[in-house]
């Protein structure tokens, strides 16, 4: 916790005092709202907002385009070591996200691997017009029966994707082989490393379809990003025809911003 005694002879800025509280406080959290950075800080809501804009026109927070909170951008997090290569990916995927939503209109999620699940770490469901569902970010999902888990499976190296299986058999008490609604699994990773996505067409969630691409870091699969759309609308080959190279070329796009980027080991 920032200190409130003087820094200096000349006395503290509480300006400066603020916006490092207010960094610090967000540092802490996964996101906050500006009014909770006000309740968390004490310090009053104008305030937090004026502090806030000033620290993003700096380049050390940036606003979330789904859920309205503020996180610490790669520049403040890279005044100290504590950070992940996901924190790296969800920088460089946003604008693509954004602009690749607004040409398709269909809602997309970037998830990674954590914890035998699939993580949404950012979405653009508050910006579709298609979308039924809203604050998806943090909301956690099964690895075996969505697009996003079965990309990162299927484009994974070999020695990876044995660890997960291993660890997903042993925390779902799974057999070999393991057997899917639509299918044995080896079978449907085949697939998809043969459409070049992860894929569902049922299971998961029945009115809704989805594919997932991959993004890389080196050899490593960093997250997947994921199309949906409602199965009512539009078939999945259809959708396959009409999004599958936009995708890949937008996740292409996202692992070559992050080959400019120093990411930390």
């Amino acid at each position: 916790m920032i200190g409130r005694k003087h820094i200096s002879n000349f006395g503290s800025v509480r300006s400066l005092e603020r916006g490092l509280l207010i960094l610090q406080t967000l540092n802490r959290r996964n996101g906050l709202k500006a009014a909770e950075v006000a309740a968390a800080t004490s310090i009053p809501r104008p305030t937090v907002y004026r502090l806030l804009e000033t620290l993003e026109g700096l380049g050390f927070v940036s606003r979330d385009h789904s859920s309205e909170k503020w996180r610490p951008t790669l520049q403040a997090k890279s005044l100290s070591s504590g950070f992940r290569h996901e924190d790296w990916v969800t920088q460089a995927a946003v604008p693509e996200m954004v602009r690749l939503g607004r040409e398709i209109l269909w809602p997309l999620d970037l998830v990674t691997f954590n914890d035998h699940q699939m993580e949404i770490r950012e979405s653009t469901h508050n910006i579709s017009p298609y979308s039924i569902d809203h604050g998806m970010v943090g909301v956690q999902l099964p690895v075996l029966d969505t697009a996003g888990g079965r990309a990162y499976l299927a484009f994974s190296r070999e020695e990876e994707r044995a660890q997960t299986l291993a660890g997903l058999r042993a925390k779902l008490g799974l057999q070999n082989p393991v057997m899917l609604q639509d299918g044995p699994l080896m079978h449907v990773l085949d697939r998809c490393r043969t459409l070049g996505v992860g894929y569902r067409k049922e299971g998961y969630r029945l009115s809704t379809q989805s594919i997932s691409a991959p993004i890389y870091s080196g050899p490593r699969v960093l997250a997947c990003l994921t199309v949906i759309w409602t199965s009512s609308a539009l078939s999945f080959e259809k959708a396959l025809d009409q999004y599958r190279d936009k995708l890949l070329a937008t996740a292409r796009g996202i692992t070559d911003a992050l080959e400019q980027l120093e990411v930390p080991d």
